[in-house]
């Protein structure tokens, strides 16, 4: 199975690779075997994201928060949110994911002034969790696996229908919501969050230290650490290499470069040190690592 790859915009939000061009539409299954370490790469993008379990257990962090997910548990995550998914039991687990812009609602202003943007622009709500014994669950659940089976069958004019079951999913949400609770706290802690995780992904190739990163969300070296802790649970070291070994995976499964060259490329100036962290995380050397996943 080909490995996961985060592509990011400037401000480091993910790039999403979607079906057709000017749908803004995205629909696969996936195991989370893909992602190095059963963990999936710490993101954010300007679209709506629906998690569904098809088999097995996920934990999943939103902006901080830890939620587990079990098999028929569904998730929709709201846009803008700091958020990414892990193994918690050491297990694989198979699920669905569907990416969608809400310029796929309705093109009727007052909608999308009244029942959707309202909730999209709301500090206070990051995501929304259906468990399956649920009635809305439930219906959570059949709507995402209707989806997906669309998918997978592709008939002429799918998307349409795709994109009315997200109506219909758009429309039980809110009357679940019903009048809107007041505003969260402000997100300046977040968008501080991500200017620091920006600041990683943009020059994780050459030395940084924790004064850098700190410097870069205009915060303290202890409170960088709290929030890195509280939003990533990591520190920003351990969250910087563990960037830099994820983007080591890739070049290692997609280019001839020598595995010096991909140390070097990644920030790490000891072959040794790389090769020691690299077994700690993956329990294999780069080179058996090259090996085992290289397409030939």
């Amino acid at each position: 199975m080909k490995a996961a790859k985060m592509e990011l915009m400037k401000d480091s939000s993910e790039v999403v690779h979607y079906e057709r061009e000017g749908v803004r539409l995205y629909i696969r299954e996936a195991n989370l075997s893909v992602y190095p370490e059963l963990r999936a790469p710490c993101h954010w993008h300007d679209d709506l994201e629906c998690i569904h379990i098809l088999d097995g257990i996920m934990g999943y962090s939103i902006n901080g928060q830890e939620i587990i997910l079990h098999t028929g548990d569904s998730l929709i995550i709201n846009a803008r949110q700091v958020h990414f998914g892990h193994n918690c039991n050491g297990q694989d687990c198979r699920f669905l994911c569907i990416l969608f812009h809400s310029s796929l609602f309705t093109g009727s202003d007052t909608l999308l002034k009244k029942e959707i943007m309202p909730v999209l622009e709301h500090s206070g709500l990051a995501y929304w969790h259906f468990n399956m014994p649920d009635s809305l669950g439930q219906t959570a659940a059949e709507i995402l696996r209707r989806i997906g089976a669309l998918k997978n069958a592709a008939p002429i004019g799918y998307e349409l229908e795709v994109i009315g079951l997200l109506h219909i999913l758009w429309s039980r949400l809110t009357r679940q919501i019903g009048e809107l609770p007041p505003p969260g706290n402000s997100h300046t802690d977040l968008e501080l969050q991500k200017d620091m995780m920006s600041y990683i992904y943009q020059n994780y190739g050459r030395k940084l230290t924790l004064a850098e990163i700190a410097s870069s969300g205009r915060v303290s070296r202890s409170k960088c650490c709290q929030m890195f802790q509280h939003y990533l649970q990591q520190s920003p070291i351990n969250f910087l290499n563990d960037y830099r070994l994820r983007i080591t995976c890739n070049l290692l499964k997609n280019t001839e470069l020598s595995i010096t060259e991909i140390a070097l490329s990644c920030g790490f100036n000891h072959l040794s040190y790389f090769s020691k962290m690299f077994m700690e995380s993956f329990g294999c050397t780069p080179k058996e690592y090259r090996k085992k996943h290289c397409v030939s």
